[in-house]
């Protein structure tokens, strides 16, 4: 696989609590060079960075991150501020307590409430695989599904695990085939990121993979 197909699905991503501005534009930089499908930021720095990306690349935030377990209003109102200040796309992370208790209505309600917020912009449902039992999984693709979500992703990356291969092909198997994959976490290498996309991942999140590419380039 070409190394700019892998780059084209990757959402080039800095979540890290102490990121700074000038680690926020650079990588800003890198994501336009390398023509990444977005870049993946805190929310409080979207509006800097929407404008100085000025159209030229997606930005994508996280909501309800990385525990999941704010009220749906507070969801709500992150993304539908994410989005005022410029976001093109929205990772929100389920309320995973709900899931152990199988309140699977107030999950689809919290879900399709996200996404009436996110007019018309990406939804992106993170649903935190390793802690997640099989059945789980797959109730969740069809809640996914249902609510009418652009993507479902594997991942926080902040969790006791990342994307497997196994789950990827889980969710291609139970999601509606409108529905996307996103693989997160743990994802260190461009042989990991073929595996994920071969099994299925529409898109990677990563904040590995550039940096491979440059360390690679840097080496000829």
């Amino acid at each position: 696989m070409e190394v700019q197909e892998i780059l084209s699905r990757a959402d080039h991503t800095l979540l890290k609590q102490e990121a700074t501005w000038p680690q926020i534009r650079q990588l800003c930089d890198e994501g336009m060079k390398y023509h990444t499908a977005s870049v993946c930021i805190p929310a409080s720095y979207v509006k800097q960075a929407a404008a100085y990306l000025g159209g030229r690349l997606p930005v994508c935030t996280v909501i309800g991150f990385p525990n999941g377990y704010s009220t749906t209003r507070t969801k709500a109102f992150e993304a539908g501020d994410a989005i005022a200040n410029g976001a093109d796309e929205i990772d929100m992370v389920i309320n995973l307590g709900w899931v152990k208790d199988s309140r699977w209505a107030e999950l689809l309600a919290e879900l399709k409430e996200v996404r009436s917020v996110c007019q018309g912009k990406v939804l992106k449902v993170i649903v935190e695989t390793c802690l997640l039992t099989r059945e789980e999984k797959i109730q969740l693709c069809h809640l996914v599904s249902q609510a009418g979500a652009d993507y479902i992703k594997t991942s926080t990356g902040f969790s006791t695990g990342g994307a497997t291969p196994e789950d990827v092909t889980l969710f291609r198997e139970n999601i509606a085939p409108n529905v996307k994959i996103k693989a997160a976490g743990g994802i260190t290498t461009l042989a990991d990121a073929e595996e994920l996309i071969c099994c299925g991942a529409n898109r990677l999140g990563t904040s590995r993979i550039v940096k491979l590419v440059r360390e690679m380039e840097e080496a000829r």
